[in-house]
């Protein structure tokens, strides 16, 4: 996102008051999609809702309810689950202004949580984001995304309708943490498609850098700093969800906290490495440039060199003066053999400068 388009984004709220409903992400066609998921130990419910008050319906004490909204374009309808949940307007502003940097708010009846969510694209070999806002109460979850289809989230999906693993037996806090622990497993596989990228740019660059070498070499550093803008605010959100004192967090759900804070040092301790390669290449490049072009002037250089006593000898040969008429007689212009003992003696004075500069290892 470059920064004219990011001002031009956010310009659209110069002047309105505090609260104020205003998207301002990029447009997408379609209408926003509600999946539901209602569950508990031994029961999941899987549905698509198309009205807010299909998600008022009552539903056992014991159950956990998913709610994930995927477009935020309706700026109506996130109105409406505000009022619903009682979600504050400004945290339904954070919602629909995109740009956010990741955070995490205690409002006391539910966390705020904003993420950054990344996908790779191998076709454009390009790092979309998109930013995931999740709201987490005592017996539901909340997830906004910016996108209309298509997330990191259907492993968990797979998990409520199989059964499988232990998300059924816990509370929303742990749905909470199995969202935000699919992001974050989602910026290894990141990391490990950008890794892979530079080790192609490696062989490249010192077997033949080019120009295009280079460019590939600025793209991944722009890419690397949108990871890092997306992920290093990801330690600080993580440890106050495992430190924090909010009594929706439970005690056993703080144990998976403190793995998933662990991953995340693991990814910036990767990001970092990956930061400094990109660094050193970049070096390498401008000095295998400098090198090649100092062997080019090398080259030429000694070509000039053996070329100037050469013109010398021409010079001499070439002034126009009458023999005949100069007390001062140039005896090789009138001798037979005049014209090629000349050529040979500028043959064996090039030669013989190539030797001495082969000697003193000049080339």
């Amino acid at each position: 996102m470059t920064m004219e388009r990011l001002a031009g984004r956010r310009s659209r709220k110069a002047g309105l008051p505090p609260g104020t409903l205003v998207f301002t992400g990029v447009q997408r066609l379609g209408e926003p999609k509600i999946s539901v998921f209602d569950y508990q130990r031994g029961w999941c419910e899987e549905r698509l809702v198309k009205k807010v008050s299909e998600l008022l319906t009552p539903k056992k004490k014991s159950t956990i309810r998913w709610i994930n909204i995927d477009g935020l374009q309706n700026t109506h309808l996130l109105e409406e689950i505000g009022k619903a949940y009682g979600i504050h307007s400004l945290v339904l502003e954070d919602i629909l202004q995109t740009g956010q940097r990741p955070k995490l708010e205690d409002y006391e009846e539910y966390l705020f949580i904003v993420l950054k969510m990344l996908r790779y694209e191998p076709m454009r070999r390009i790092v979309t984001t998109e930013q995931v806002s999740l709201i987490v109460g005592p017996d539901y979850v909340i997830s906004f995304q910016e996108g209309l289809e298509g997330d990191v989230f259907e492993p968990i999906r797979q998990r409520l309708r199989t059964r499988k693993g232990i998300v059924r037996n816990q509370g929303a806090d742990y749905l909470a943490y199995s969202l935000v622990d699919a992001i974050v497993d989602q910026y290894f596989v990141i990391l490990e498609e950008i890794g892979e990228r530079i080790e192609d740019v490696e062989v490249e660059l010192l077997a033949n850098p080019t120009k295009a070498t280079l460019n590939e070499i600025y793209h991944l550093k722009r890419e690397l700093l949108l990871l890092r803008k997306s992920i290093w605010p990801l330690r600080e959100v993580v440890g106050q969800l495992q430190r924090g004192e909010s009594h929706l967090i439970r005690r056993n759900t703080r144990i998976y906290l403190r793995d998933l804070y662990d991953h995340a040092i693991a990814v910036l301790d990767t990001l970092e490495n990956e930061r400094e390669i990109i660094a050193g290449m970049l070096d390498i490049y401008l000095s295998s440039v400098s090198n090649r072009l100092n062997e080019v002037m090398k080259v030429l250089t000694i070509i000039a060199t053996i070329f100037i006593p050469l013109t010398f000898i021409v010079g001499i040969y070439g002034m126009n003066f009458d023999p005949s008429a100069s007390p001062w007689n140039m005896p090789e212009l009138r001798w037979y053999w005049g014209y090629p003992a000349i050529m040979g003696t500028m043959a064996v004075l090039g030669l013989l400068m190539l030797y001495v500069f082969k000697r003193k290892k000049w080339f």
